[in-house]
């Protein structure tokens, strides 16, 4: 099956990113939607309901992902965080920089591992902040609605799809027609991947993140990377859920005694660096996975493409699939001979 590139994949999911940005003004105006939804509209997430009167003019963005949303809709934000992990020197990343190509930038405020820089959004003069997906607590929900209407995550810290993000946003920006465009097509891309790498399939897998303290770092179901494999048509391992505290955090520790317990047939982890992942295979309790013995390792390194599948949405899928998908078959074909 002929493998379909970034580049094709955005500008032909329906009047997307590249084309709907045609004709924004500088500063960041957005076009109109041309017959969206409908206002005002109430979105009700897990910090409050928030009403939105008319369609946003003046959008900004807060933690990840969220920016990536409302440009593949056609809203270039007037402010969002600078990326400290995966962006450029200016905290651009990547698949942000390709989309808004020969296009104003967003004005960057704050940055991505700092609390939020409250003032300096308000000094932007939105009149909606996306935060579909983040760690928004009570109070800086609060704090932020003083300046304009938020949306916030539907249920947990840092656990909404790719999916809920891009049809969140949608409602929020009267594009819901362009977000299930979206939606649709990042999904048949997914669904053309798992056809382009049959051996991903029914392939059980733990994700981690590397020792944390001398404990092995895994990463849940309900965690948006996990899910994303998943997508993938591949199964989070029996161990990981059997393991895991109570509560919704999506994210735990186990120490390193139990590491070579966990079965799976592929271990996935991510590193900022090729050293951070050399270091972590020669833990001596990682090297006893069975996952790892037998091939089973997928590593995912360099800090742009793990702030791409750390936290997908449909820019950033596309933008990193081509090398991520590699890098799981040859594991998966590995480990399951």
């Amino acid at each position: 099956m002929p493998t379909l590139s970034r580049r094709s994949f955005v500008l032909s999911a329906g009047g997307l990113a590249a084309l709907t940005l045609t004709g924004c003004a500088s500063g960041g105006g957005i076009p109109s939607s041309g017959g969206g939804d409908g206002f005002p509209v109430t979105i009700t997430h897990r910090l409050g309901a928030t009403t939105i009167e008319a369609e946003p003019t003046r959008v900004a963005t807060v933690s990840a992902a969220n920016q990536d949303v409302a440009i593949a809709l056609g809203v270039v934000p007037v402010a969002m965080p600078f990326f400290d992990y995966g962006g450029d020197a200016e905290g651009v990343l990547p698949w942000v920089r390709e989309a808004l190509a020969g296009k104003p930038m967003p004005q960057v405020v704050g940055r991505s591992l700092e609390p939020i820089a409250f003032e300096a959004v308000a000094a932007a003069q939105p009149d909606l902040i996306l935060a579909t997906y983040s760690g928004l607590t009570q109070d800086e929900y609060d704090t932020l609605s003083r300046i304009a209407p938020v949306v916030a995550y539907p249920d947990a810290p840092y656990a909404t799809s790719w999916q809920e993000q891009t049809r969140i946003a949608g409602r929020a920006l009267g594009r819901s027609t362009r977000a299930e465009e979206l939606v649709v097509a990042t999904q048949s891309r997914l669904a053309a991947a798992v056809e382009e790498y049959p051996q991903l399939e029914g392939a059980t897998f733990a994700y981690t993140g590397g020792m944390d303290g001398g404990q092995l770092g895994i990463f849940r179901p309900t965690d948006v990377r996990v899910r994303l494999l998943e997508d993938l048509g591949m199964t989070s391992a029996p161990f990981v859920e059997q393991n895991a505290p109570s509560g919704d955090a999506v994210y735990y520790t186990v120490s390193a005694e139990l590491v070579p317990r966990l079965r799976s047939d592929l271990l996935v982890g991510f590193f900022g660096t090729p050293d951070l992942d050399a270091a972590f295979l020669a833990d001596p309790a990682v090297q006893e996975m069975p996952a790892v013995k037998a091939g089973g390792y997928a590593p995912i390194v360099g800090a742009d493409r793990v702030a791409a599948s750390s936290s997908p949405s449909v820019l950033s899928i596309p933008w990193v699939l081509d090398a991520y998908l590699p890098i799981l078959a040859d594991a998966a074909a590995r480990s399951r001979r």
